[in-house]
């Protein structure tokens, strides 16, 4: 299959163990070396009705991804093994 990464940013995530919407894609992860890609990266949920960043990101490895659609990309994970933080910028 070959796509371009602009493709996957714009499907959401679904996880089929819970049926919960994880969000849109935001950008992968790629071993150099090979140049395959490794996890897709999903901010997670947005703090203060919208208005502060999220403080976590969910890193899904490429192995859970299980479909790819034309409006959606389903996964197989646990929601608390793909939880990372996301680092501190500023303020919030």
């Amino acid at each position: 299959m070959q796509g371009r990464l602009s493709e996957l940013k714009c499907k959401e995530v679904i996880n089929i163990c819970d049926g919960a919407r994880l969000g849109c894609v935001q950008d992968a992860a790629f071993d150099f070396v090979t140049g395959h890609i490794t996890a897709l990266i999903v901010p997670g949920p947005c703090r203060c009705l919208g208005f502060a960043p999220p403080k976590t990101d969910f890193v899904i490895p490429w192995c859970c991804v299980k479909r790819i659609g034309p409006d959606i990309i389903l996964v197989d994970v646990s929601p608390e093994n793909i939880c990372v933080p996301r680092e501190s910028k500023g303020w919030f």
